[in-house]
């Protein structure tokens, strides 16, 4: 009788004949009851360890809204913090109106979209589970990344359909307008009609190129084949091809000061260089001078354009290659641009390891430099006389 009112695990005592097998019993089934528990109280240890790790936040309620257990996401989420807030109240802690009708009001069917007011910038779906008797599991999940994504698939969206919208409005309306009445114009103004029509089509269809290259890049198409590209050779060609758009109206200068080719994708390398000519032309006023540079660097090489246009005020420049930012919107459809070109360079550099450096100043010009590292840059072998 004495060691029954031993603590729990004080080991049986010896005994003679029948004890001896009761108290061989009795151990056997403590040790297999000690097992249980050391079990279940490491399985429970996990589990804590298992929901504090989540990046999803949890917290345990009682049926008054008493925090019982908290992780650290949850902690992150609310501003809460385990060590001072458990036993209060979650209503009292997090008291924006929203949150506090949520959990008091017993409907739980759908989750709630809420943006704390301590963390900027923050929104989280958050939910209320019942289990157990009387108590309550909210979860918390940050979902900030997929509201900005959205928000940029909306405005994507929009700014396509309105930039498809003018052009197509201009067409059919020439279209519309020949259709009924074309015994009434000249053969001088029906020419001048189609013209107008054939740009605005031209348009359209360097949008849609655009936006195809732009929807290759940006979700992972696969890296074409390197090339050995010829950087000479491509500055010549982007050269002409700025030289045609301007018309006469610009001084074109080539300025490579190296011997080098680049390991790359022909195609995407001349499409950035493409890009940069083409808005330093569209963006610098007739009599400017634009130069395209090819150079070494600390790093490998760069290719930049050089303008020395009306440049850009300093606040826009860390979003120039947002898809369709535009600094002057109305000059920026005047010459044709899609809105598209800086952010398809800025998806090729980062194909090619590179980065996009961008300076200008009002009234001064702009620099945009293409930076490639050293093993994308082959350098060209010198020879003694």
């Amino acid at each position: 009788m004495n060691w029954a009112r031993e603590p729990l695990g004080t080991p049986t005592p010896h005994a003679m004949g029948t004890w001896d097998h009761v108290f061989a019993s009795l151990a056997r089934r403590s040790r297999i009851a000690y097992d249980q528990r050391e079990r279940l109280s490491q399985t429970l240890a996990r589990f804590r360890e298992a929901a504090l790790a989540m990046p999803d936040g949890v917290v345990y309620l009682t049926r008054l809204n008493l925090i019982e257990w908290i992780n650290l996401a949850a902690e992150r989420h609310f501003d809460l913090d385990a060590s001072r807030d458990l036993g209060s109240a979650i209503t009292n802690l997090v008291r924006q109106p929203d949150f506090v009708h949520y959990v008091e009001s017993g409907d739980y069917r759908e989750p709630l979209l809420f943006k704390p007011t301590r963390s900027d910038g923050l929104t989280l779906s958050m939910q209320i589970v019942p289990f157990g008797e009387d108590l309550k599991m909210l979860l918390s999940r940050d979902i900030s990344q997929l509201e900005k994504l959205e928000t940029m698939r909306r405005d994507f969206v929009a700014n396509v359909s309105h930039e498809l919208k003018t052009p197509l409005t201009v067409v059919s309306g020439f279209v519309e307008m020949l259709h009924d009445g074309l015994e009434d114009f000249s053969a001088e103004d029906m020419r001048r009609y189609l013209r107008l029509a054939t740009e605005q089509s031209v348009r359209m269809q360097r949008l849609i190129e655009d936006l195809l290259a732009l929807s290759a890049l940006e979700t992972g198409a696969p890296m074409p084949v390197d090339d050995k590209v010829d950087v000479q050779g491509l500055l010549r060609a982007v050269a002409q091809e700025a030289e045609l758009l301007s018309a006469g109206r610009h001084r074109i200068v080539i300025e490579a000061g190296v011997g080098a080719a680049l390991i790359g994708s022909q195609k995407e390398i001349h499409s950035v260089l493409a890009n940069l000519a083409t808005n330093a032309v569209r963006y610098t006023p007739e009599g400017g001078e634009i130069r395209l540079i090819w150079q070494s660097t600390h790093e490998g090489a760069e290719l930049a354009v050089q303008d020395n246009g009306p440049g850009i005020d300093a606040h826009h420049l860390p979003r120039l290659t947002e898809r369709f930012y535009r600094v002057d919107r109305g000059r920026s459809r005047e010459t044709g641009g899609t809105g598209l070109g800086l952010a398809i360079v800025k998806h090729v550099l980062t194909r090619h390891q590179g980065t996009l450096e961008i300076q200008s100043e009002a009234g001064r010009g702009s620099r945009f430099a293409a930076h490639f590292p050293a093993r994308r840059v082959v350098w060209a072998e010198k020879t003694t006389s």
